[in-house]
């Protein structure tokens, strides 16, 4: 009986301890969009100095890596963690967890961690978005995106660039060149939100709804691309 007993009590712990290290996970998640989310509004307080509203109109994905002081960065690594979220008919879809290494993006500028935003600007930026590990610059033509109000006069983005690429350090905010980096997702981060590894696609074409601890971030970007999309009509 005694025996049994230890048993019994060693399998409750470990059922208490997995759930806690699962709330504790979904809690960092939950933080990281939060962080993402605020990234967004920052920028976009700043006009002057953020995305021009030409851009945030014609986006079709973006994705969001926010800095992150504990465990978000390897040492000697160039790496970081964010979410993404694309334009579909319905609205703009719920976040995929992803990651973003390699490369020769200097992230750390005296130390300092900075934010990072990529903008994918036509169908097939956005199908190089869906694709999963896809290697910026070379599976999909990225640019140093344009800053300012004015900013995209005199540049060829829209020709060349499938994605654009932004910075934000000590409270700079500048194009950055992130080729040769690696973004792919999250499976273990996607499974703590959504209860399963789903697709990277899937999610992103609009498939699955988003979890309520989500919405505030898809509601963000929604709010400051959908109000530049009426703007440029």
């Amino acid at each position: 009986m005694n025996r049994l007993s230890v048993i019994v009590c060693g399998a409750a712990l470990a059922v208490s301890s997995t759930a806690a290290f699962g709330a504790s996970d979904k809690a960092k998640l939950v933080e990281r969009m939060q962080d993402a989310q605020a990234v967004i509004t920052q920028i976009m307080a700043t006009p002057d100095r953020g995305i021009p509203s030409n851009i945030l109109a014609g986006a079709t994905c973006v994705t969001v890596i926010p800095s992150y002081k504990k465990a978000a960065f390897l040492v000697g690594a160039q790496y970081g963690q964010g979410v993404a979220t694309c334009r579909t008919p319905m609205g703009w879809s719920a976040p995929v967890f992803v990651q973003l290494a390699g490369g020769s993006f200097g992230f750390q500028i005296g130390g300092q961690a900075t934010d990072l935003i990529i903008v994918a600007m036509n169908e097939q930026g956005m199908q190089d978005m869906l694709k999963n590990k896809f290697k910026i610059g070379a599976d999909a033509a990225a640019s140093a995106g344009p800053v300012g109000r004015n900013a995209q006069a005199g540049t060829d983005w829209k020709m060349n660039a499938e994605l654009l690429t932004y910075s934000r350090s000590k409270g700079l905010f500048a194009g950055i060149d992130l080729d040769g980096s690696v973004l792919s997702q999250n499976g273990d981060d996607t499974r703590v939100v959504y209860g399963d590894a789903i697709p990277f696609d899937t999610i992103l074409k609009g498939n699955k709804a988003t979890p309520e601890e989500a919405r505030p971030f898809v509601r963000t970007v929604a709010k400051y691309f959908v109000e530049a999309k009426a703007e440029n009509k």
